[in-house]
């Protein structure tokens, strides 16, 4: 293991802009035809590097997370990139977070000088990263899954020269469909429910810990939710299509998905165990998410459905993409961890198709490393992605 050593650092906050040709406008307010993104260099101030780990997250803003610091602080030049869709996810297209990321990409080596780039997938960056890995490889999404753009095939993505996937999980649509809430069975009334999977009624008689027969019901039933929802989509957006009024091609219309935080693991610590904290959840207490405004996909548009949370059409899969990985790859799970439980670590790592690929478990850490009482786990995460770029020849100058 290397020694630890502090650095300083700079912070050094800058755009990345690009042509917009989508035809539409993706986010409020701005220039329509041009795309910005806000990034972070965290570049330390005497530690030289021809290599840059790329942070993005499809909306999350995550430049001042503990780790980001951290790893600045350990010497490792760092960029955390918003996408277009920073904080709102409504209208997001992951295959337009792709064209962002590559951008970004594109970026950090020709205005910036990297050599080497590292793709740090964090959270729903992890899955974000393969599939951008993938795509970068040998480009094959000709569009999102309504048929809309970007064409990946013609963007000249540049591949990244490994990865590392962070306390992640395998997809923005397999995650919100482990967290649908099954009960549901009117989306315009969402108090329409069967009792019998309503895990917040008190009266419900399937209680934790939960039978395995119940956790097969109730997996199938949150399945069969997403696929009711994604068929309803498809009906509305073609029906918007051939309405034949102006603009039908691109019409739109924006729905709200309620119950989005229903998942078993929350209640009953032995489905996907490991050393959370049980009746909680990363957003905090978990009845209470399920029908916040906060929660996970509450309000959606129909391509964005499609695209990022629809089960069976979008493209961003953690797992299938990462059998296509031709890098090496670094997957960490945290053991705490309310967001990303370690089936989702090991489901990803198992999926990585080249060989060269490592996974580590740090024992305790929370999904953030937030707070005194984490730094411990903070330091040994750091102490392992830093031992496994040495070894890569990711750190410093060659």
């Amino acid at each position: 293991m290397t020694t630890a050593v502090k650095h300083d650092y700079d912070r050094i906050p800058y755009l990345v802009a690009f042509q917009n040709n989508s035809g539409v406008r993706d986010v409020y307010g701005g220039l329509a035809e041009i795309t910005v993104l806000e990034s972070y260099l965290l570049k330390p101030k005497d530690n030289p590097s021809d290599t840059v780990l790329m942070f993005m997250h499809p909306i999350g803003g995550g430049a001042y997370l503990p780790m980001i610091n951290a790893l600045a602080r350990a010497g490792h030049h760092v960029i955390y990139c918003n996408s277009r869709f920073r904080g709102t996810d409504s209208a997001l297209l992951m295959e337009k977070v792709i064209e962002d990321l590559g951008a970004a990409i594109k970026d950090a080596k020709d205005r910036l000088g990297y050599e080497k780039v590292v793709l740090a997938g964090w959270s729903g960056g992890g899955s974000l990263s393969v599939f951008y890995q993938q795509q970068a490889q040998h480009a094959t999404v000709t569009s999102s899954p309504s048929g809309d753009g970007p064409d990946l095939t013609k963007l000249d993505l540049p591949a990244a020269d490994g990865i590392m996937l962070l306390a992640a999980h395998i997809s923005r649509h397999g995650t919100l469909t482990e967290w649908l809430d099954g009960s549901i069975l009117d989306e315009s009334d969402p108090t329409k429910r069967d009792p019998e999977l309503d895990l917040y009624n008190p009266d419900n008689p399937n209680q934790p810990p939960y039978s395995e027969a119940f956790l097969v019901r109730y997996r199938q039933a949150q399945i069969d939710r997403n696929r009711r929802i994604t068929a309803w989509v498809k009906e509305k957006l073609a029906e918007l299509k051939s309405s034949g009024r102006p603009g039908s091609d691109v019409a739109e219309f924006g729905f709200v998905v309620h119950g989005t935080m229903a998942d078993p693991r929350w209640l009953d610590p032995t489905v996907d165990p490991n050393e959370r904290v049980p009746g909680t959840c990363y957003l905090g207490d978990p009845q209470v998410v399920n029908m916040s405004p906060v929660g996970l996909a509450r309000f959606c548009t129909l391509r964005s459905w499609l695209s990022q949370w629809s089960y069976d059409d979008a493209h961003g899969d953690g797992v299938d993409c990462g059998r296509d990985i031709a890098v090496p790859a670094l997957v960490i799970g945290n053991l705490a961890d309310d967001a990303c439980t370690p089936s989702h670590t090991r489901r990803l790592f198992e999926a990585i198709g080249h060989p060269d690929k490592e996974m580590h478990e740090i024992h305790g850490a929370t999904h953030y490393y937030a707070g005194p009482d984490q730094r411990a786990q903070l330091r040994e995460a750091v102490t392992v992605v830093t031992d496994w770029l040495v070894r890569h020849k990711f750190a410093g100058t060659t």
